[in-house]
């Protein structure tokens, strides 16, 4: 059978073999880093198969570049390969920025998320993309996150972080520190901790425990650090305890991770990007999986960037990868 019938056939993933596996699409990230290498790796272990339907979305002569480099042979039988044949054979070389990789991998992911919209896939995971490629190529967004939102017209959406012991949820990503101090608005704090609410129920925790970190120094320390604590963030975590919501803080954002991978709560909303990837990335960096909250869609990805400088020697870790699997299969069940 074709993937094109297999996929008009049975779009869902349910119904004779394989009954009740999510399909999953799993796109290739930038051809050019780590995550071909990765995606072929994660499917040679049979727990994918117990997990999902993966159908990966990329470029077969780059799949099998990959399959050279990790010590050759073929994508198993159970995975459905949708070449996009995005790139000429002279257009892709490991460990290279360019335009024509960045075009490719967004188009993966565009691919990716008109499935996921029109029912055909489950939900989606993702590799990695580079932003310089995203930007030679004319892309508008500077990654996954931007990209996700606007393809699936959503105007709330969020990245949180799953590590083993921790789980952090973020106000704001991929901008400047000016303006990620900024974005520490009241409305926007509020709509993220109901996002975590939302995300962690589905994920079958009955009373979610709710962290919010401060933005300055000791959570502010009475206005000698700054206001922002008391005027916005504060005022958010009550409104949200109003709702129902266990939410507590603003804590001081040098130690509520600790406390977090300790077990007392179940996510920190963290005012920016780097306040939530550093501990997060250090609680399981190899493991860590990253999931956008707030979309239509489900989607999860690897937690770690195109790693270019070991692209095509066969060493990249897949573990973030099957982990990104078990997320999305979680959440699509």
């Amino acid at each position: 059978m074709s993937m094109h019938e297999d996929l008009a056939g049975d779009p869902s993933g349910k119904g004779g073999r394989g009954e009740a596996l999510p399909r999953l699409a799993i796109t290739m990230g930038d051809p050019a880093g780590v995550g071909p290498e990765v995606i072929f790796k994660a499917m040679s272990h049979a727990e994918v198969f117990e997990l999902c339907r993966p159908v990966v979305i990329g470029d077969t002569a780059v799949m099998n570049k990959a399959a050279e480099a990790c010590g050759g042979g073929a994508l198993p039988a159970g995975v459905e390969m949708l070449d996009m044949k995005m790139l000429a054979p002279d257009e892709h070389q490991w460990g290279r920025i360019s335009a024509a990789s960045g075009r490719a991998g967004a188009a993966y992911v565009e691919r990716a998320v008109a499935m996921a919209r029109s029912g055909e896939v489950a939900g989606i995971v993702t590799c990695p993309l580079n932003k310089e490629g995203l930007r030679l190529a004319g892309v508008p967004y500077p990654g996954h996150t931007e990209m996700l939102g606007a393809l699936t017209g959503t105007k709330d959406y969020a990245m949180m972080l799953v590590a083993p012991k921790m789980r952090v949820i973020h106000v704001s990503t991929h901008v400047s520190l000016e303006e990620a101090i900024r974005r520490v608005k009241t409305p926007r704090i509020l709509t993220v901790i109901r996002m975590a609410q939302q995300t962690l129920l589905l994920e079958g925790i009955a009373q979610p425990r709710i962290a919010v970190a401060g933005l300055n120094p000791h959570a502010g320390e009475s206005g000698l650090f700054g206001d922002q604590d008391a005027q916005d963030i504060a005022p958010a975590v009550k409104a949200a305890q109003d709702e129902g919501i266990v939410a507590s803080g603003p804590h001081p954002p040098d130690t509520v991770f600790w406390h977090a991978q300790k077990g007392q709560f179940d996510i920190v909303v963290a005012m920016y990007h780097d306040q939530g990837h550093i501990p997060a990335k250090l609680a399981g960096f190899d493991e860590a999986v990253n999931v956008t909250v707030g979309l239509p869609i489900i989607r999860t990805s690897v937690d770690h960037g195109t790693a270019f400088d070991i692209a095509g020697q066969g060493i990249a870790s897949e573990r973030s990868m099957l982990a990104a699997l078990r997320y999305a299969a979680r959440l699509a069940s």
